[in-house]
């Protein structure tokens, strides 16, 4: 974190564009539009950029109060998934001139362009604006030229033509601000690209291109579907009661997977009550979804194994490829995130499969411990959670 003796510095050049002043503590929009300016970096500084609250426009402190509210506040624009790609900030309380200021620093980002509600920040001299699409496309060149998860890196052999279009622009419709589509006239390769859905140095589809919009994913990338199995008793010897293959395009494969869980999720009538009932189902739907959602989102693709989904009478298992990643352990699972494929994360963020990252499995787990426990069902359980979400 920048120093005191740096801090006055900056503060005394107003001309900068490493630096946002504001005397405002509660406008969260002007706030991120901030940090997604400063971690885009178009003037290539390589430094970071310093959001400081607490100034006014010639840099002298207002005197406001720095209360710890506004510093979590600060700290959770880093995670709450509205800027895309995850920002990296630290948040500190700093004195300026004896009067305290609350200081975001922003480090330039390895993965330009970010976005803020859909649209590309950027610093032009002592301000933000939103980028041009020339100024997108310098950013996505950086992009390219550093390292690359897998999820963007390009997929060989295929085409524009495996794309379906239809489900880009719904995608779009979602994701990307409605001024920014109506002023884009760029061709459908370079929108791709703009979010890492197509590699303009290989004219390819990048494999998160072809995951959420592919016509055929599983042509090229075998491992993309999950094999789902309904069995009766408690093992995987005995016949199968229903199964299948469920490959497509992402969205194709969420719809057709909830739909499999719905029908299998079986619903009952609890008494509640002298006179009133309520419906129990044989597990918590938000607990399914999430530990489904997480094998999807973070398995290996380079794998051909598929991800598995297998449903006992007495419990669920889900298998994702390639096992926890990153600083990701079994000791750490509620408390880390680390994300193996990136661009697909932020996808299913934008599409509101994921509501807020690293709080999945904290989620579903809450959710199993909240269900009563009945000794004469193990479904009602929640010791088998575990079992149930670590997978492979």
């Amino acid at each position: 974190m920048i120093t005191q003796e740096q801090l006055a510095t900056l503060m005394a050049d107003l001309e900068s564009d490493r630096v946002e002043r504001t005397e405002s503590i509660g406008k969260t929009d002007k706030f991120c539009q901030a940090v997604c300016a400063f971690a885009n970096d178009l003037s290539n500084h390589r430094q970071p950029g310093y959001l400081v609250i607490g100034v006014d426009k010639n840099g002298r402190p207002t005197g406001i109060e720095i209360t710890e509210q506004l510093l979590e506040q600060l700290g959770a624009l880093r995670s709450d998934g509205n800027i895309q790609p995850l920002p990296v900030i630290s948040v500190a309380k700093m004195a300026l001139q004896g009067t305290d200021v609350a200081v975001v620093e922003v480090q330039p980002s390895d993965l330009p362009p970010l976005r803020y509600k859909g649209q590309v920040w950027v610093r032009v001299g002592p301000r933000k604006a939103t980028a041009n699409e020339q100024e997108e496309r310098i950013l996505t060149e950086k992009r390219i030229s550093k390292a690359r998860s897998y999820d963007a890196s390009p997929v060989g052999g295929a085409e524009i033509s495996d794309i379906s279009t239809l489900q880009f622009q719904v995608y779009r419709q979602e994701v990307i601000d409605p001024e920014v589509i109506a002023l884009n006239h760029r061709s459908l390769e370079d929108q791709l690209a703009s979010l890492r859905f197509f590699d303009s140095r290989h004219h390819v589809p990048t494999v998160a291109g072809m995951l959420l919009f592919g016509k055929n994913p599983r042509f090229y990338l075998p491992g993309a579907y999950i094999q789902f199995l309904r069995l009766p008793d408690t093992t995987l010897t005995d016949r199968p009661d229903d199964e299948a293959e469920i490959s497509g395009d992402l969205l194709g494969v969420l719809r057709e997977v909830e739909v499999r869980i719905k029908a299998n999720n079986h619903k009952r009538p609890e008494s509640a009550s002298v006179l009133r009932e309520i419906s129990i189902s044989d597990y918590p739907e938000v607990a399914v979804r999430e530990i489904l959602l997480n094998a999807i989102m973070h398995r290996d693709y380079q794998s051909n194994t598929p991800v598995k989904l297998y449903w006992f009478s007495d419990r669920i298992e889900i298998h994702s490829p390639g096992g926890l990643y990153g600083e990701v352990t079994p000791e750490t699972l509620e408390k880390r995130s680390s994300y193996r494929n990136p661009v697909l994360a932020e996808a299913m963020k934008a599409l509101g499969y994921v509501n807020r990252y690293g709080y999945g499995i904290q989620r579903a787990k809450a959710a199993m411990q909240k269900m009563v426990i009945r000794p004469s069902n193990s479904k009602w359980m929640t010791e088998p959670f575990w079992r149930f979400c670590q997978g492979d």
